[in-house]
């Protein structure tokens, strides 16, 4: 095991070993429903073209060992997006501003105990240095994160401010680029109308100029609806490098409890599917609620939310994984909405006392 840990490492690093940085120390199955809507689904995965290394010697693959030195670029480095489908990881909320201490111990968990890939971050902390602080914590777990510049919803233009922060982070960092998959806007800034999405998709255009020199790309988390209010906001979808689509079907006027929920999972995907340009999808602000709140509320009177039904909507997409994965674009891979019902309540897949709300164990591939 340790000669296979030593080659992996060279693997990665040799080819510019010379202009190397040294680094810094420190479910129970349903019965499968509406197999005819399975046909709606684009069939043809993309073949992969990126040149990308086989798991586990791509990055954040599991089993990956993680390098001893920083190769020069991270041209190679990723895992193809055709092998990343089904469960990625988890929606992690960071207003509370987590320790680095916390941010440690929870990544260790999402990693581990979960075999997650990616954490998808939600809210913002504007405390200096912490996107380093995710930085450090992502890449001692093995963990890929899909950054976010917050917009918030209060209207103000607190943003400009954070993305700046954020892309200063990402090229001052000599890790950042070999963790940040992805930079999204968000969260649904179409449908809380934040910017015109001819504006919004101008963002997209000058950060993919900004960050084009770290290879990181750059994308939207938004609704289905956001799009389609805005009549289908294609600058957007054109602008975007994969479509990171916020899957919550508990708010449809058309939902009840969540083992019947795919044909309302299968509407929104179909609508990014035809209009996508077979772009990599992802399911990253993606669940069901375990209660309401004043925020939380139902479009339907026959929308149930309770903890069987939050941890059915999981069992639902693990049932459907061949589904996913044959997706166009190379599969969807999802991500759990959320951590922890501390970061989101009602949502997480621990609750408040630090307890899972149920069994959670959702495949990785199929």
């Amino acid at each position: 095991m340790v000669l296979f840990t030593f080659l992996c490492s060279l693997a990665l690093a040799a080819s510019s070993l010379t202009a190397a940085v040294p680094l810094e120390s420190g479910a129970q199955p349903h019965p499968e429903q509406n197999k005819a809507h399975s046909n709606a689904l684009a069939k043809s995965q993309s073949s992969s073209s990126s040149g990308a290394l086989p798991a586990p010697l791509c990055f954040p693959s599991l089993g990956f060992q993680m390098p001893l030195f920083l190769p020069k670029d991270n041209t190679h480095w990723w895992c193809d997006p055709t092998t990343e489908y089904a469960f990625v990881g988890f929606s992690y909320e960071v207003t509370a501003c987590q320790s680095r201490e916390q941010l440690h111990k929870e990544f260790r968990d999402i990693r581990q105990h979960f075999s997650s890939r990616y954490v998808r971050l939600y809210g913002a902390c504007d405390r200096d240095g912490f996107y380093d602080d995710i930085v450090d914590a992502a890449w001692d777990n093995g963990l890929g994160v899909h950054a976010l510049v917050w917009f918030g919803f209060d209207g103000s233009d607190i943003w400009i401010s954070r993305r700046d922060t954020l892309f200063a982070a990402l090229h001052a960092n000599p890790k950042a680029k070999f963790i940040t998959r992805v930079v999204q806007f968000g969260s649904e800034p179409l449908f809380d109308n934040v910017l015109p999405h001819d504006q919004l998709a101008e963002q997209v255009i000058l950060a993919k100029a900004n960050l084009s020199s770290l290879n990181i790309p750059v994308t939207v988390s938004e609704l289905a609806y956001g799009y389609q209010e805005r009549g289908g906001a294609q600058d957007v979808l054109d602008a975007i490098d994969s479509i990171n689509i916020h899957m919550l079907p508990f708010f449809s006027q058309n939902a009840s409890t969540s083992d019947k929920a795919w044909p309302l999972v299968l509407n929104d995907l179909q609508w990014f599917i035809d209009h996508g340009n077979g772009k990599k999808m992802y399911f990253d602000e993606n669940g069901w609620p375990s209660v309401t709140s004043p925020s939380v509320q139902p479009n339907s009177p026959l929308a149930v939310a309770d903890i069987p039904n939050e941890h059915g909507y999981y069992i639902l997409l693990d049932q459907h994984c061949e589904d996913l994965k044959s997706v166009v674009g190379g599969g969807v891979g999802w991500f759990a909405h959320i951590y922890s019902d501390d970061q989101e309540p009602g949502y997480g897949i621990y609750n408040s006392s630090g307890h899972l709300k149920f069994p959670f164990a959702p495949r990785t591939h199929c």
